[in-house]
């Protein structure tokens, strides 16, 4: 792919990055005076992430709310509950903190309409309700465990598969029998790496993954550091897909292209399963390492083009007859 369509990609990605930022205005001495209920809800909002009017839905199959008042619940009177389902939209109404609840301090009240409406222990909430938003959504269904698990080994049995099939057919793909394009290669790694990275912020900073997780953004310029360049890390994915897909059309037929694209999916998957997994074990550091330089040196030894065929002007790997146009180039 000619280097001036990177560019163009860059150039674009950077231009989609400034647009969505926004200059806030600087806020007055007034902005801060604020009562003491107002401050209990910024605290409880730092250490929790979410505070009244926030929205979640729910995941489990059920979740059982108390019509009453905590207190009464807790005095052992006689209450009523409602249930929510699956795929409720819920919001915070109240949240109430009683040191005397041995379980749980937290209290909060979620509605999901007018007549419904009900307590709920924060312990037993949370673990069966997520964010109500789409990327919220995204993170949470690629960081469930069973998911990775069973993604993990029909990752495997697929790529597998795929390999041995485009082995039979002497087809292209990467790392074994690749195209003289350094983009396939470089989205492996890329995948690799931001596998590496997310797993790092799950393990360094695991309180701003999670407010991120209730807050998320795809401005890489709106959060800290860590998160930013996570966020420029999807949107660089984004772009070499794109690179290496339009390069993977130039160099192979249409079917071998498709054939190619199901190999590099499948190898790609399997170093997001590998080393998201074995980077919460510490084991996924040095394995990127020794995967970087074995794919690297590999493609530089039998796959990275050094001629140009004389007749038609497509790359070669070797000298000898052009697979493009059948010409001799000695």
């Amino acid at each position: 792919m000619p280097m001036n369509k990177l560019y163009t990609y860059l150039i674009g990605l950077l231009f989609l990055m400034f647009n969505s930022c926004y200059h806030q205005e600087p806020e007055t001495s007034d902005a801060w005076i604020v009562t003491e209920e107002q401050m209990d809800s910024i605290s409880f909002y730092t250490t929790h992430h979410y505070t009244q009017n926030y929205n979640f839905f729910v995941t489990a199959d059920t979740l059982r709310l108390i019509v009453q008042q905590p207190t009464e619940f807790l005095s052992e009177m006689w209450v009523d509950t409602i249930a929510v389902v699956n795929n409720d939209r819920l919001v915070v109404a109240d949240i109430m903190m009683l040191s005397t609840d041995t379980i749980d301090s937290v209290w909060v009240q979620v509605a999901r309409d007018q007549e419904t409406i009900g307590w709920v222990r924060e312990k037993e909430m949370l673990p069966n309700v997520a964010p109500d938003n789409p990327i919220s959504r995204f993170i949470d269904a690629f960081s469930d465990t069973h998911l990775l698990i069973m993604l993990a080994f029909w990752a495997v049995v697929a790529a597998i598969y795929t390999i041995w099939a485009l082995a039979r057919r002497n087809a292209k793909i990467v790392h074994f029998n690749d195209i003289p394009s350094f983009y396939p290669t470089l989205l492996a790694l890329f995948v690799a790496a931001a596998a590496v990275f997310y797993s790092t912020i799950q393990l360094v900073a695991p309180d701003s993954w999670r407010h991120y997780y209730y807050h998320p953004t795809l401005n890489p310029f709106a959060v800290p550091l860590h998160l930013g360049i996570f966020i420029f890390s999807v949107w660089a994915l984004l772009l070499i897909s794109l690179a290496a897909i339009d390069d993977i059309r130039r160099h192979l037929p249409f079917g071998e292209t498709i054939l190619y694209l199901f190999g590099l999916m499948g190898v790609c998957t399997i170093n997001y399963v590998v080393f998201s997994i074995s980077t919460l074990y510490y084991i996924g550091y040095p394995l990127l390492v020794i995967y970087v330089i074995i794919a690297v040196r590999r493609y530089i030894r039998k796959n990275r083009a050094n001629y140009i065929c004389g007749s038609c002007g497509q790359q070669l790997t070797h000298k000898g007859i052009c697979p493009h146009c059948g010409a001799n180039n000695i």
